[in-house]
Order: structure tokens, then C-alpha cells, then sequence
């Protein structure tokens, strides 16, 4: 539809002034009976408009009785412009083309257009070539053509016969003023299209201008306690008024021709098996989903969550099939025009959105029974609260038909600001209202003595955050910032819908973790007799199925708020969330999301293979080779480690992957290496030389940096070592490789050493000591007699002399326990044959009072000591 430019007002009746402030100017009418007229004959339009939606979209289609086109629309003029002076008039094909040159630049001006001081400017433009093409034809044009018009009637017609023919120069003259004529025509017309083709071009310029500035948030207009922003109400718009009875008389042709004789029987017939689905179906589908929650579904937290979903889907779905049924009412007969398909599309999210309104507050207040309530409410609480969620969802579905209204016959900026004003206003009040009401029952509950529910902090926190919104937007409102009070309004419903939603989908894919995998019930019964689980192994799927449902819902919701809107569809919100995780990265490596279930189904698959042939290797085939267990244990870590590798690319091939994208992940491995993960490849590489060269392996006994014990197991990462009392060690696989290692058991694997140092006095026979040392070493049944024990005098001193024995044992391990038996036989045949070992020297140290006090006195003066009596610090043997 073609918006006509008023010539006598300003563009969109506002004026822009410093500030981009827009002013609403109520226009001046000729007599306050005229104003009044004027202002029945809009409201009425309005009125049957709102009617007719509501027949539409509720509760029926019978069209309401309207006589408003029988209403002249009604004109006021203002006082017209002064016409800027021209020079003198040149040529008309001149001007013509002259006039032609400028509509052509200012159409490409207003497809290079970026401003609104452009979009002004171009429009002040086109006026002007408007206005200049209305003087050409009426000041040159048309009175030229009268003129040669009378001139041709006073020659009058030329004549039929030859026999009356006229003198050459009659009909030389009448040929001359009937070419003039022709071209005067000719230049009517092309100035006729110009003139319409200024005044598309004008509207739209118009059109980019309302776009432009009804998407600024920035945007500001009067406040909302003026009288200016109120105006429009009651002084609409003359070309407003004419749109709203366009779009009304659409609405009657398309219920008349569902309404007309023949079709009213059906029709009336679909309109109430619409409302009996919103109504009756609603509540039978709540009782029956009721019903299988508590007979069907284990007990347990999985009844209360699913009920309220399943009051939620009810709630929707009933609500889809009442509009549908509706729509298919509606176009049964004769298709939607255009401006009212998009209309009715745009309406039907509207409708569905304000049922999930509804469906969330119905589930989440749980008023029928408190004790299925899932979020921590109080019953008084949730009472209290029980009307906001329906008198929310009746002004968000009558506000956002009148914005559809607006947007379909695309209403001017005054009639946008006003419409958004009084939505967010309304919408702002109702949310703050239930936040009051809710503050005040939970006072009242705290004065009477009863704790009010807990409250988490993130519970908190939304609480504050919405309060501040709600604070945000009357404070926008009262600034004059219109559009950015609205924004706030409608983003803090989508905020709300989109937490909730994913409040109760979390609990329900908790509660469903849980309780399919319970060992309590029939399902986690089946799934541990199946796959021979333990209740240990069940409850850890559980637990991470549940956070991997979890963490995808809140990554879900949180993509829904970063692209969503108050409107958004299942079907946009899922394109929106696959647009996101599948952006110019995962197309870049020619991921499918079809192949994602066949590469997590055939990753899951050949793990399990790995597993299966790792155990068949270990307990099967290995065993039965002349491997050593460190071998067999090299052995099967190799294979795990290449099995998973091999895992992995095939999970790659099947998801599609392109290896030669994959650079920038070896970037970012490569520096994540540089920082933080050069010790975990250190050791990855280490573990991959040691079960290489295997310069230890499992079941070798090794001493490194104080500890020594026997290898149980190298994996990629490090090695466990256990001490001899059976504790375990950890020793990175670095260490093994950059450290001195004593591998006790990797030269000899057969033999241990048993060696003794032991300090006799020196008037002992040493020659006697040392057969009693080898009789002993040799009676002991774990010494072995080749090679032979051997005694060594390793050290005499004035102490005493050391002898070493030594002997070898059959295995490392037994020389600890071979040590201590050879000690107790050793002092057991020493002390037999009367050989004392080395007693240390011990060293008494007196007082020097002491030895003062037994000085004898003689004639030595004070202070000086016998050196006799220096005795008394004596060494005793």
C-alpha cells in the first residue's frame, strides 16, 4: 500500500531540533466540533479494529457491526506554505528535463542514505520537485494546451469532402495546433509521471525514515506525563486514519466471506471446537497427564518435574491447535491478502507466546498443589501471585495486536512512539506490581512469626536484576526514551520465559538421570543386568548424564538470550543455537549435524572393541606366550594407546573433518604447549621411550632419588612404584629418563647381595672372626654357595678393626629378610665364642664445681685449679 505524502505537513508531523528531540505537535482543527467528529470516527475505527482481532484470534468470527465507512474522513487544513519564488519560466521540455535530472539524483542519494539528516534532507527535496512539477503544469502546461484546445474549436473540424476543402493555410494552421497539442499532452503525461514517481519515492524515503528511527533506542520523544505524548490519541493523523480503515475494511471482507450464507454453520461450528480445545481440552489433557505422573512414573522428585512440563505442553499445545483451527476457519474460503498473512503470522507467535506465559506461571506457582511446587515458594507466595502471569500474558497479547496493527499499515512515528509507550508502561507496572505484591506477602509472613521460603543467591540475583529493569524502564519512560523502555520490557519477558523454561528443563533432565539410571527401580535394574554394572557405576552415569544435559540447556538458554526475542519460535530458537555451535570454524571442518549421532554411536563402539581385545590379550593369549609380565604389560599399553589414536581418526572421518583445517588447532595446541602443558608432553614423550627401550619395565626392582621398590605399572604419563611397605609411589616419566636410575633387577635377575660391616676390639683374633662370619653365611639356606661368601678387612683404626662378609642370595627381593637373619645367627655365634665386638668410648663430662669442691687445699691461691684434679673428666673403656 502506497503511503501518500501530505504536501501541507511537516515530515511525519515532527520537527527535529537540536537533541533529537521530536516534538508531537497536535494539529490546530478549524472548530472543537470538528475535533470531536474527527476523534469519534478514530476511536470507533479503532474499536472495530481491536473487536474484529479478538473475533479473530478468540472467540469467534461474527463481524461486528460497524457503519464507520459511512464517515467521510475528515481533512484539516493547514495554512499552505509560501511558494519559493522562481525566475523566469524556460522551456517546458527543458524543465521537463530538468525536473526528470533531479528525481534521478535524489533517488541515488537515497539508496546511499546513512542519516536521518539525509533522509530529511532527500524528502525536502522531492517536495520541492513536486511542488515545482504542480506550477509547470498548472501555470504553463495545462493553459497552453486550453489555448491551442480553443484555437482548434474555432476552426472547428476539417471537412469530409473534397468539394468543400478548405484554403491551405486553414489547414496548415490546424495541423500546426494539432501537433502542439499532441506534444503539450505528450509533456503532461511525462510531467504526471514524474509527479508520481516523486511521490513513491517520497514514501519511501518516508519508510527508511520510520525504520531508522523506530529501531534507535537512543531515540527520545516527550515524556510520558506530557500532554504532547498523549495528543496523538486523541488528534490522530489524517493518513493514520485512513490506513486504520483500509486495514479494517480487510478484516471485514475476509469474516464476511466465512460468514455468509451457506458457511456460517460450519463456521460457528469450528469456532467453538476451537474454544472447547483452549478451554475443556486444556483442562482434560492436565488431568490425564496428571494421572499417568502418578501411576506410570516411579516416586520420586521425576512426578513433580514432569507434571509441570507436562503442564506447560498441555497448556501450548491445546493453545496451537485452538489457533490453528482458527486460521484454517479464516482461509477455508478465500485466501489472505498479503498485509493480513503477515499480520495473522506475526499474531499466531504472539498468541503462542502469551500461552507459554501463562503454561510457565500456571507450572511454576503450582497454586492446585502446593506440595508438586518445584521452585521454593511459599504457598501464601505463590497465591499472591497467581493472577499476574494471566493479566500479563492479556496485555502483552492486546499490546503486541496493536504494535502488528501498526507494523501492517505502517502508522507514523507519533502513533509508533505513543503505542510503545503504552505497552511498556503497562507491561513495566504489571511486573513491578508482582514483585511489590510478592515483597509484601513476604513481610507480612516474617512479622506473623513464619519463616518465608529460602532463597538462593542466585535467586537473588534475578530478583535485583529485574527489580532494576522494571526501575530502568519507568525512569526511560519518564525521560522520554520510548524505545528503549520497550526494549527493556519486552527483554526482561523474553528474560523471564527463556529462565524459566530452562529452570524446569534442567530439573526434569535431572530428575530423569536419575531415576532411569536409580538401582532402586525396574530401568536401572534392566540396564545393570544388561551391561553387568555396578550400583557405584550407575550412579556415576547418572550423575554425568545429567551434567551434560544440564550444561547443553544452559548453553542453550544462554544463546537464546544472546539472539532471541520476545516472539522467537521453537523453530528459531533451534536454527539460532545450531548457528552459533556450528559457526565458520565447524563449517570450515565440514562438520554435518547429521553425522554427529554416527560418530558418537561408532566411538562409543570401537572403544568398547579396544576394551574387549585388551582383556583378551591379558587374560588369554599373553599368558599363554613366554613374554615376561613387563613385556606383557608394554605390550598392552601400546595397544591401548594406539587403539585410542586409531579411535580418534575414525571418529574424525566419519564427523567429515578435513585434516588439512585442522592448522589452527594445531596452533593452539602449540601454544598451549609453549605455556602450560610442556611438562604433561614431556612426560606423554618419556612414557613412550620407556616402553620403547625399556630401560625399566614392569616388575623391575629400581632406586631412584631415595626410593626403591618394584615397578607396577607405566602408563603415558608416569610410573607407580611400590615400596617395600607396600605403599605407592608416583614418579613422572621424566624423571626415569633425565635421572640416574639404579635398576637392581635388570643386570642380575637371579641374584641379590647380602652384605655386613661389623667393628671388633683389637685384641680379638680376626682370623677367628672371620670363620665364625662364613660359617654363618654358609649354614644360612638362601646364601648361595656360588659365588662364594667372601670376608674383607676393610678397616682398622684405633677404635677397633672392620670386617665386611658378603654373600649373594637367589633374588634381590629376599636380601632384606636374609640380612636380618644372618644378623641374629651372627650375634647368636659370637656371643658363643666369647668375641666382644667394638665398644665405643663414652665421655663423662663433670662440672667445674665439682671439681673445685674436691680440691685439697694447699698453697695455691684462689682461683687455680690442681691439674690433678683434672682426673675427674676421665675416659672410661
Amino acid at each position: 500500500m502506497t503511503v501518500q505524502p501530505n504536501r501541507n505537513d511537516s515530515l511525519l508531523g515532527c520537527r527535529c531540533v537540536s537533541g533529537r528531540r521530536i516534538a508531537m505537535e497536535p494539529r490546530v482543527s478549524q472548530s472543537s466540533q470538528m475535533h470531536t467528529l474527527r476523534h469519534l470516527c478514530a476511536v470507533r475505527q479503532v474499536l472495530a479494529v481491536i473487536f474484529r482481532l479478538i473475533a479473530l484470534t478468540m472467540l469467534g468470527l461474527i463481524p461486528a457491526a460497524s457503519n464507520a465507512e459511512t464517515v467521510p474522513p475528515f481533512s484539516l487544513d493547514a495554512p499552505a506554505d509560501a511558494s519559493r519564488p522562481t525566475g523566469a519560466s524556460p522551456e517546458a521540455s527543458q524543465m521537463l528535463d530538468a525536473l526528470q535530472h533531479r528525481q534521478d539524483q535524489i533517488r541515488q542519494r537515497a539508496s546511499t542514505a546513512t542519516s536521518d539528516a539525509q533522509l530529511f534532507e532527500l524528502d525536502a527535496l522531492s517536495r520541492r520537485v513536486a511542488e515545482d512539477v504542480d506550477r509547470l503544469i498548472t501555470t504553463s502546461l495545462e493553459p497552453d494546451r486550453a489555448k491551442t484546445h480553443a484555437q482548434l474549436d474555432v476552426l472547428g473540424a476539417a471537412p469530409a469532402s473534397e468539394s468543400a476543402a478548405e484554403t491551405p493555410a486553414v489547414a496548415q494552421q490546424r495541423s500546426v495546433l494539432a501537433a502542439e497539442q499532441l506534444q503539450l499532452d505528450a509533456e503532461i503525461g511525462q510531467a504526471a509521471t514524474i509527479k508520481e514517481n516523486l511521490a513513491n519515492l517520497s514514501a519511501q524515503i518516508t519508510r527508511l525514515l520510520h525504520n531508522h528511527l523506530k529501531d534507535q533506542l537512543a531515540l527520545r520523544s516527550d515524556s510520558i506525563v506530557s500532554a504532547a505524548f498523549w495528543a496523538v490519541a486523541f488528534h490522530p493523523d489524517t493518513a493514520d486514519y485512513q490506513r486504520l480503515r483500509d486495514f479494517n475494511a480487510q478484516i471485514q471482507r475476509q469474516i464476511q466471506s466465512t460468514w455468509r450464507t451457506g458457511q456460517r454453520v460450519a463456521t460457528a461450528l469450528l469456532v467453538l471446537f476451537a474454544l472447547a480445545i483452549a478451554t475443556i481440552g486444556t483442562r482434560l489433557l492436565d488431568r490425564a497427564s496428571e494421572r499417568f505422573c502418578l501411576h506410570r512414573l516411579p516416586e520420586g522428585r521425576l512426578r513433580r518435574s514432569a507434571m509441570a512440563i507436562s503442564t506447560v505442553f498441555a497448556s501450548v499445545a491445546t493453545t496451537v491447535c485452538a489457533v490453528d483451527l482458527l486460521y484454517f476457519a479464516l482461509t477455508r474460503q478465500q485466501a489472505l491478502p498479503a498485509t493480513l498473512q503477515n499480520f495473522a503470522n506475526e499474531l499466531i507467535k504472539h498468541v503462542v507466546t502469551c500461552a507459554l506465559v501463562v503454561a510457565l506461571g500456571r507450572a511454576l506457582l503450582c497454586t492446585r498443589h502446593p506440595s508438586w511446587r518445584l521452585p521454593a515458594i511459599a504457598d501464601p507466595v505463590a497465591r499472591a501471585l497467581r493472577p499476574f502471569p494471566w493479566t500479563l500474558a492479556a496485555l502483552l497479547l492486546f499490546s503486541g495486536a496493536v504494535e502488528q496493527i501498526n507494523r501492517a499499515i505502517d502508522t507514523s512515528l507519533q502513533i509508533t512512539l505513543f503505542t510503545r509507550g503504552a505497552v511498556a508502561l503497562v507491561v513495566a507496572l504489571t511486573i513491578g506490581m508482582s514483585l511489590l505484591r510478592a515483597n509484601r506477602v513476604r513481610t507480612a509472613l516474617a512479622a506473623a512469626g513464619e519463616s518465608p521460603e529460602a532463597r538462593s543467591t542466585l535467586a537473588g540475583i534475578i530478583h535485583a536484576a529485574v527489580s532494576l529493569a522494571v526501575g530502568a524502564s519507568l525512569i526511560a519512560l519518564l525521560c522520554g526514551y520510548v524505545s528503549f523502555a520497550r526494549f527493556l520490557t519486552y527483554e526482561l519477558v523474553w528474560f523471564d520465559l527463556v529462565l524459566s523454561g530452562a529452570y524446569l528443563l534442567t530439573k526434569l533432565a535431572h530428575d530423569v538421570s536419575e531415576s532411569v539410571f536409580s538401582p532402586c527401580h525396574a530401568s536401572g535394574k534392566t540396564i545393570r543386568h544388561l551391561f553387568g554394572l555396578q550400583d557405584v557405576h550407575l550412579e556415576q552415569v547418572a550423575t554425568v548424564l545429567s551434567a551434560v544435559l544440564r550444561s547443553a540447556l544452559m548453553l542453550a538458554a544462554v544463546i537464546a538470550l544472546l539472539t532471541g526475542g520476545l516472539g522467537t519460535t521453537p523453530g528459531d530458537l533451534i536454527d539460532s543455537i545450531l548457528y552459533v555451535l556450528g559457526g565458520e570454524r565447524l563449517h570450515a571442518l565440514n562438520i554435518v549435524p547429521a553425522h554427529i549421532f554416527s560418530a558418537i554411536f561408532t566411538c562409543a563402539v570401537c572403544l568398547y572393541l579396544v576394551g574387549l581385545v585388551r582383556k583378551w590379550l591379558d587374560t588369554e593369549f599373553l599368558p599363554k606366550t613366554q613374554m615376561s609380565s613387563g613385556m606383557r604389560a608394554s605390550l598392552l599399553t601400546v595397544f591401548s594407546n594406539v587403539g585410542y589414536v586409531l579411535v580418534a581418526l575414525q571418529t574424525f572421518s566419519i564427523l567429515g573433518v578435513k585434516w588439512h583445517n585442522l592448522a589452527w588447532i594445531v596452533s593452539a595446541l602449540s601454544v598451549g604447549i609453549g605455556f602450560g602443558l610442556q611438562e604433561i608432553v614431556k612426560n606423554f614423550i618419556s612414557g613412550l621411550i620407556l616402553l620403547a627401550e625399556r630401560p625399566v619395565k614392569v616388575g623391575d626392582m629400581i632406586s631412584i632419588t631415595g626410593i626403591e621398590g618394584d615397578i607396577r605399572r607405566i602408563s603415558v604419563r608416569a610410573t607407580e612404584i611400590q615400596l617395600a611397605d607396600r605403599s605407592t609411589v608416583i614418579v613422572p616419566n621424566s624423571h626415569l629418563i633425565s635421572q640416574n636410575v639404579r635398576n637392581v633387577t635388570m643386570g642380575n635377575k637371579t641374584q641379590g647381595v647380602v652384605t655386613l660391616a661389623l667393628t671388633f676390639a683389637l685384641n680379638v683374633d680376626p682370623e677367628q672372626v672371620r670363620d665364625v662370619l662364613l660359617q654363618a653365611y654358609l649354614d644360612h639356606p638362601s646364601v648361595l654357595d656360588r659365588p662364594a661368601p667372601s670376608v674383607i678387612f676393610s678397616q682398622l683404626t684405633p677404635d677397633g678393626m672392620t670386617l665386611t662378609v658378603t654373600g649373594y642370595v637367589g633374588s634381590p627381593r629376599i636380601a632384606v629378610d636374609t640380612r636380618s637373619d644372618l644378623l641374629f645367627a651372627i650375634l647368636k655365634r659370637l656371643r658363643a665364642a666369647e668375641i666382644p665386638l667394638s665398644i665405643a668410648r663414652t665421655v663423662v663430662v663433670r662440672s667445674m664445681r665439682d671439681v673445685l669442691q674436691n680440691q685439697e687445699p694447699d698453697d695455691r691461691g684462689p682461683g687455680q685449679i690442681d691439674p690433678h684434679a683434672l682426673s675427674a673428666v676421665s675416659e672410661s673403656g
